[in-house]
């Protein structure tokens, strides 16, 4: 994990582990669980029971991989860290046990002293502290025994109390034929090891378990575990329309206690009032949620979505934008327009500016990815579309920095529209947004977080 990943998962960790406890479950379903970071993490540091689900077989055969070596640096780590202590405590009562005493110093000409003669003698310490020494030992002494037979007696004298509260026919007196251990036969030996043996691999197999699914409102859980307890559902930084269906199954599903979802990847939200005219098949959409926003038939539109995934915190540090990468995609806009009449497309370039020496090689590549004949344009007309745009990449960045700062705003409408359709619902005890990162390590840092009434509870 690198350092950003590492600090999400421990932070989160601790929070779920706490609604864990609160709620009293120990059972942890991990959507969109990616590599399984955070879903091992909690089943080996926390002992809960997790269940990891992801729509790539490539992640889930990832994260089993990585599970098989976890279990074994787990074990191994776990081994040393109980022998360092051991070795730290058995040094600690050493030097309780020996005086405080330093050896005469060493010079290497002359003959080296017997080393027990660095140390004086009991009765030297003794005489050489004088009698108060002697007596504040006596005296600790004389209490330790008188404590430790007012504890073995006052042990005994609650155990007597708590036996004599019993019916008399609740506690059975040991004879000393049942005292004795019985000695096993060979057979009932093997067959202790054999059970001792199936219940430890059921209780390591049963830890932290990576599944392939991909999760929408109508999923059924059970279909994916077989023996669904009570559980908290959870999501780090889970991706577009995963995070609303995330809340939704946890109102739907009266097994799942809590929840606790981090969202990222909002210009993958599918928005149901975007394109009214269009016709759709969609049902379910990610944005909006709440009745509130849905009643005004909110939307923001895809360049919007784009703008709240930007990073204000980082930019605010000295982290700026891309904004070489920006310029190129920009102009690379320009180009599909006068050469190839698009003004739109669903397909996205992606990564292709790291992987590119220069303009021409980046705009070559992106027609290739976008399925257009590159030979269409030359390369000294690309080199002409670059150093036409130059002088305006100033106004680019201007614009950009613009939509940084807007950027919170959008963010913040779109957490308190999932936060306000919790609200909405009757069964839910406590629902909130939760500031859990860096926002300079991990710019979507904010976690839905709500835990259901308990049962017995009315409405």
């Amino acid at each position: 994990m690198n350092d950003k990943k590492s600090h999400e998962v421990l932070v989160m960790s601790q929070l779920v582990q706490s609604i864990a406890n609160v709620c009293g479950v120990k059972e942890v379903i991990d959507l969109g669980a990616g590599k399984g970071y955070l879903s091992s993490y909690l089943s080996m540091k926390y002992n809960l029971k997790v269940y990891g689900i992801d729509s790539s077989d490539t992640n889930t055969d990832g994260a089993n991989r990585r599970n098989r070596k976890l279990k074994k640096f787990w074990k191994a780590y776990k081994e040393d860290a109980k022998g360092a202590s051991k070795i730290q405590e058995s040094a600690q009562n050493n030097d309780y046990l020996l005086p405080n005493y330093s050896c005469q110093e060493v010079i290497t000409d002359r003959e080296f002293p017997n080393p027990k003669s660095c140390f004086p003698k009991l009765e030297e310490l003794s005489v050489s502290h004088g009698v108060e020494s002697i007596n504040v030992l006596s005296e600790w002494k004389s209490g330790q025994e008188s404590l430790c037979s007012t504890s073995q007696s006052a042990e005994s004298d609650k155990t007597s109390a708590f036996l004599n509260i019993l019916p008399a026919d609740a506690v059975e007196e040991k004879t000393l034929s049942e005292s004795i251990c019985k000695s096993l036969s060979e057979q009932e030996k093997e067959q202790r090891k054999i059970e001792n043996i199936r219940m430890k691999e059921q209780r390591c197999s049963h830890v932290y378990l990576p599944l392939t699914c991909k999760i929408t409102e109508e999923t059924d859980l059970n279909d994916i575990i077989e023996d669904l307890e009570e559980s908290i559902m959870v999501g780090l930084h889970t991706c577009g329309d995963l995070a609303p269906n995330t809340l939704r199954i946890f109102t739907a599903r009266s097994e799942i206690k809590a929840v606790c979802s981090v969202g990222c990847c909002y210009h993958l939200l599918s928005e149901e009032f975007e394109s009214p005219t269009e016709e759709r098949t969609v049902t379910t959409w990610g944005f909006p949620m709440s009745m509130h926003l849905k009643e005004t038939s909110w939307f923001f539109g895809r360049n919007a979505r784009m703008s709240a995934c930007l990073a204000l915190e980082r930019v605010a540090v000295g982290q700026g934008l891309a904004t070489e990468s920006l310029f190129y995609r920009a102009v690379l806009q320009v180009i599909l327009k006068d050469c190839f009449g698009i003004t739109q497309s669903g397909k996205r370039v992606g990564k292709i500016f790291s992987k590119s020496g220069n303009f021409t090689d980046y705009v070559r590549k992106s027609l290739k990815k976008l399925g257009h004949d590159d030979s269409k344009i030359s390369d000294k007309n690309i080199t002409a579309y670059y150093e036409k745009y130059k002088p305006r990449q100033n106004e680019l960045e201007a614009f950009n920095m613009l939509k940084v700062l807007l950027a919170p705003c959008i963010e913040a409408l779109i957490l308190l529209d999932r936060l306000h359709y919790l609200k909405e619902q009757n069964n839910l005890a406590w629902s909130g947004l939760v500031k859990l990162f860096d926002p300079v390590k991990s710019p979507r840092c904010y976690s839905v977080v709500s835990m259901k009434k308990p049962k017995d509870t009315i409405y």
